[in-house]
């Protein structure tokens, strides 16, 4: 993903450029390796991705996360410990599914992500910290912080929630299904004098 003075063509000092440690491991490749499996913008709705298409995206992102895991990226001591230990199980679930990948990709879709509460600025605390990358949420100038539906206090660095819901509809800290399955309506009621009339003229 862009930043956001990339996106908005705001010039960066080269110098601070080079001292500042990236908030998060470059996901490019992740993204990349998502659009080959990803068939929900494709007109053929048999199209099935390859499985060792899936199995890449997968263990693409686990490196990432392990890479994040291993920087122990900002935050404080407790926070840090929380986040190793959320990297590691998300890392292992991604490691996992990568050895024995799924047909299809069950992640949420583009929509579902622009929907997502956004957390003004304003009402973020200084000790606020993403549970992925483990950065507090003011460290970025700019910071864009989702809430996910199933907590009031799950939310993220928008950046660092998108890979892991791309290829899963549930929260990575309680894993609790965020997209409801919708149900198909009831049929209608036939009524009698219907098929009588239709009995009459078969």
């Amino acid at each position: 993903m862009a930043t956001y003075e990339v996106e908005h063509n705001i010039p960066t000092p080269a110098a601070n450029s080079s001292t500042t440690r990236p908030r998060r491991p470059d996901l490019s490749t992740f993204f990349s390796t998502l659009e080959l499996v990803d068939t929900s913008n494709t007109e053929n709705q048999h199209a099935v991705p390859i499985p060792g298409d899936i199995s890449a995206a997968f263990r693409t992102l686990a490196d990432a996360f392990e890479r994040m895991r291993q920087d122990g990226a900002g935050g404080e001591q407790q926070a840090g410990q929380e986040n190793s230990g959320l990297l590691e199980n998300l890392v292992e679930t991604l490691m996992r599914e990568a050895e024995v990948p799924p047909r299809e990709v069950n992640g949420v879709g583009d929509e579902f992500l622009a929907e997502l509460e956004r957390i003004p600025k304003k009402s973020l605390k200084r000790s606020d910290v993403c549970p992925i990358c483990n950065n507090p949420f003011l460290d970025d100038e700019y910071p864009l912080v989702v809430r996910l539906p199933c907590h009031k206090s799950h939310i993220f660095d928008l950046e660092c929630i998108t890979p892991w819901l791309k290829l899963h509809p549930t929260c990575p800290l309680d894993r609790k299904d965020l997209v409801k399955k919708k149900e198909p309506p009831p049929s209608p009621p036939k009524d009698e004098e219907e098929e009588d009339y239709d009995d009459m003229y078969a």
